[in-house]
């Protein structure tokens, strides 16, 4: 007999084993109730505004539990603190609310995605015994009744996207480049909007919020489009990114002295496919499910691994954080101009956070003797001055950027080592012979190159310490094993078949995808509807285990 009540408590209930994913049942059974009610609501904006605010907490609730409180709060904080600034001429009185707005974010993020770090760094440097404490979990066990452990703090997901997002809003509202919302409820609305939640891509206020005012529109092109990107969606995701993932990569990054140094060196290979596929099979399905219901999100992704040195690669990976670091960290630090306290500030701060890893006398002494040669450098010597400005600010965009992703040795090493590639490649262009060669051979070799130093990288991204990264790549130069090749490609035949229909359609020509996307658009619905389902079938059936969480739901 059939339980109605348990199946409305366990629709309504958070589940910390089963949140609420993209790639479940759960949630397109949950848009399409969405898009039920939004048909008779998509011509009052105010009413829009509501509902989809409502039922994006909702789906907040669904994927973070009590969490749901940090996402109100921050909303609050940032409309009536961009609402202030903007309402003020004063000078000093707008410096001040805009360091009020940017402490408390940074300060919650911090909390929550820093506090073992530091608590952890300073028990190593001092010799005490500091203990974290989650003040939010004993904020619920006290008020909701709830039974959370205090000595754990989880990372709410979607923090850091949100989080920029609210902070972007009063900076642009402090810059005189955007006006406040009209109400709480549409910059409620802009800051929970569900599709690009928890994961992006990061919305900037001034590219939403104007949206918010608009008609709703959907025309004949934008449903066949916005089908196509959730169809995309699921292939990478599913098909390509989870069978990768499950049936080797994770294998190899969970115990690497276990495996050849050909199988690190192709796990390492896989995972740059797997993070590319999980990543942006997320963003392309959040923005064909905005667009179905009028509204148009920034692209995040643009075909990064065809990308022939570092600096393109980063202007065509997760492009909604690295415009969002180059507008608001980079340039107002200088960029390649000047040297500005905040750049010496970020310097310092980054310094630090190397100090309280190294938790050494010796590492100490070392990095302040080199903090201080660079700082006498750019005192004494003009015409390394501009040089080093350029890459300090570099240096320590990169750098956040790491730290951004997580605390630890291996986020500042992989953000530290793209900084270092930007920078190397900036000066040898100038020197290269190949440059300016743009034929088919010097081409495959810049995208082979550039992709072999992202793979590289991304050791230290994946694997959960600095010494699992170190046993791969040591087995990869003492321990490859040539001999061993065909057994191991004739063992994982499937993985590399699927790793190779990745990579070929990632390369594959702009015009020709885009054909068999305008041929897709062009069919009558009911077969862009036999062919959803025929390709929701096939994807479906290729899951071999439980299903992933993106990737990026951790930062």
């Amino acid at each position: 007999m059939v339980n109605f009540s348990e199946i409305i408590k366990n629709i309504f209930s958070y589940s910390e084993t089963s949140p609420l994913l993209f790639t479940k049942f759960f949630y397109w059974a949950f848009f399409g109730v969405v898009l039920i009610g939004y048909t008779f609501l998509s011509d009052k904006r105010v009413s829009r505004s509501l509902y989809l605010m409502l039922v994006s907490l909702f789906f907040y609730y669904k994927s973070s539990g009590f969490f749901l409180i940090l996402l109100i709060f921050s909303t609050l904080v940032d409309f009536y603190i961009g609402k202030w600034i903007y309402n003020t001429e004063n000078p000093g009185k707008r410096k001040f609310l805009l360091f009020l707005s940017m402490f408390i974010n940074l300060f919650l993020l911090s909390y929550f995605k820093y506090t073992y770090f530091f608590t952890s760094a300073i028990n190593d440097l001092f010799g005490t015994k500091l203990v974290a404490y989650n003040y939010l979990a004993d904020f619920s066990n006290l008020f909701l009744g709830t039974s959370f452990d205090t000595a754990k703090i989880f990372l709410p997901v979607g923090i850091s996207f949100f989080t920029f997002q609210t902070m972007s809003y009063t900076l642009d509202i402090y810059s005189k480049k955007l006006e406040p919302v009209k109400n709480i409820l549409d910059f409620g609305f802009y800051v929970s909007f569900f599709p690009q939640l928890v994961a992006g891509p990061i919305v900037r206020a001034s590219e939403f919020i104007p949206q918010i005012y608009k008609k709703f529109s959907l025309t004949r092109y934008e449903f066949g489009w916005a089908l196509f990107m959730i169809l995309k969606g699921l292939i990478k995701k599913i098909m390509i990114g989870d069978y990768i993932a499950v049936n080797f990569v994770d294998r190899v990054f969970a115990n690497p002295s276990m495996y050849t140094g050909f199988e690190s060196m192709m796990a390492m290979i896989g995972y740059s496919l797997q993070v590319y596929v999980d990543f942006s099979g997320y963003t392309d399905m959040a923005i064909g499910v905005a667009l179905l219901m009028g509204f148009k999100l920034p692209k995040n992704f643009d075909s990064p691994y065809k990308a022939r040195n570092c600096a393109e690669f980063w202007k065509r990976w997760h492009i909604s954080l690295s415009t969002w670091l180059k507008d608001y960290l980079y340039i107002p630090l200088g960029g390649n101009r000047t040297a500005t306290k905040g750049t010496w500030i970020n310097f310092g701060l980054i310094i630090l956070i190397f100090i309280l890893l190294a938790a050494n006398t010796l590492a100490t002494i070392s990095l302040i003797a080199f903090v201080i040669i660079i700082y006498l450098i750019y005192k004494f010597n003009d015409k390394a001055r501009k040089g080093i400005v350029t890459n300090i600010n570099t240096m320590i965009t990169m750098l956040l950027g790491g730290l951004w992703h997580g605390s630890s040795w291996n986020f500042l090493i992989w953000g530290g080592l793209n900084g270092i590639g930007i920078l190397v490649y900036k000066y040898w262009r100038k020197i290269s012979p190949w440059e300016q060669k743009n034929g088919r051979l010097a081409t495959i070799w810049k995208i082979a190159l550039t992709f072999s130093f992202i793979t590289f990288t991304r050791v230290f991204f994946r694997a959960p310490d600095y010494p699992i990264a170190s046993t791969m790549l040591h087995r990869i130069w003492n321990n490859f094993h040539p001999e061993l090749i065909p057994k191991i490609m004739s063992g994982y035949y499937k993985v590399w078949l699927i790793m190779l229909f990745g990579f070929i359609t990632h390369w594959l020509s702009y015009n020709f995808k885009d054909k068999w996307m305008e041929k897709f658009i062009a069919l009558p619905h009911w077969q862009q509807a036999f062919i959803s389902a025929i390709v929701v079938f096939i994807v479906y059936q290729s899951i071999c285990a439980d299903m992933q969480p993106f990737i990026y739901f951790q930062f």
